[in-house]
């Protein structure tokens, strides 16, 4: 059995990587899918508690954050598409119409 203690490591990285590919990455989609990423980091840390503490909460707050990541990328995805038909191009750089 692997230790929940690599479990965690695993999401701590999945979760920088994650982190860099928002601040780093200049498309759109590219940022969502880092915003995905960072939660299936959280996911991945609920499943090494819960296996830790034997507790079913973190398997609870696991399918809430799924749900949470489905409706994100929906919503997102359906952006990103009304952005693309405006302006023919998702560099977060050149969408300096959302602004105040």
């Amino acid at each position: 059995m692997v230790p929940y203690e690599y479990y965690v490591a695993l999401s701590g990285l999945l979760m920088v990587l994650g982190f860099i590919g928002v601040i780093v990455r200049k498309n759109i989609i590219a940022m969502l899918i880092s915003t995905e990423l960072m939660l299936n980091a959280v996911n991945v840390a609920f499943v090494a508690f819960d296996m830790k503490l034997h507790d079913v909460v973190g398997q609870v707050f696991v399918f809430f954050i799924l749900t949470i990541a489905a409706a994100e990328a929906a919503i997102g995805l359906g952006l990103i598409m009304a952005i693309y038909r405006m302006k023919k191009d998702v560099d977060v750089e050149k969408l300096t119409e959302l602004k105040g």
